[in-house]
């Protein structure tokens, strides 16, 4: 199987300009692991968000030489499960992906809906995927900790309970011919180093995320190898 990855989450995903992002570490590993014609990544975005236009305009990649195919996503700024569900279907259909690779619930707690709600909207997306590819795979990453939830015990708690639920539709809802897989967090994470705000994540917080993902696909389906940071990235990265 030669696998077609698409990157699905919100700011943590889509990165801001002058970002590596964990994508950018995901594609490294996977060109490490794979080989360069061993996998493919897919989607409708390219973009990185730009602060000061308010809007998911730049092109300005830490590494310009991350290549173009590379860089495709279905990542937004403030975008959440209950955005990306009524997108999915047609952005499986269109791309031909057959691995998700998810990361989202942070942004919908924060601002859109509670624990429940967001995992009733988990849940339809991976319906709406699975109309487009019913052999799709995917794995879900929880939400991470976060400088709100340290300050705020009941989003804590919101958060935790989320997490839950989400191991639970992951268990509920997995099928031999589309299975799915709930990535473990990266442990520790440290928000005073592996992010730059308390949320989104810097250069050793992109790290880790990208080796929830890549350790997740090498211990269910044996693909790639554990992630090696490092690896064939450029000087200073």
């Amino acid at each position: 199987m030669r696998p077609s990855f698409l990157f699905v989450g919100d700011s943590m995903t889509i990165g801001s300009a002058g970002e590596y992002t964990w994508r950018y570490r995901m594609w490294q590993h996977l060109r490490a692991s794979l080989g360069p014609g061993g996998f493919s990544i897919v989607g409708p975005r390219t973009a990185l968000y730009d602060v000061e236009a308010d809007a998911a305009v730049s092109s300005a990649y830490a590494d310009p030489a991350f290549p173009p195919e590379a860089r495709r996503h279905l990542a937004g700024w403030g975008e959440g499960w209950v955005h990306m569900a009524p997108l999915v279907e047609e952005a499986v259909a269109v791309s031909g992906a057959d691995v998700l690779l998810v990361s989202l619930g942070l942004i919908d707690l924060g601002f859109y809906t509670n624990s429940a709600q967001t995992a009733d909207n988990a849940r339809a997306f991976l319906a709406s995927a699975r109309a487009a590819n019913p052999r799709v795979r995917a794995v879900l990453l929880p939400v991470l900790p976060n400088i709100r939830a340290e300050k705020d015990p009941s989003f804590a708690a919101e958060c935790a309970r989320f997490n839950a639920l989400l191991a639970q539709a992951v268990q509920d809802l997995h099928r031999p011919e589309s299975p799915l897989v709930m990535a473990a967090a990266p442990d520790p994470y440290d928000l005073r180093t592996d992010t730059y705000d308390g949320t989104h994540p810097s250069a050793s917080g992109e790290h880790k995320v990208a080796a929830a993902f890549a350790d997740a696909l090498y211990a269910a389906w044996g693909w790639g190898g554990p992630y090696r940071r490092g690896a064939h990235l450029p000087a200073g990265a």
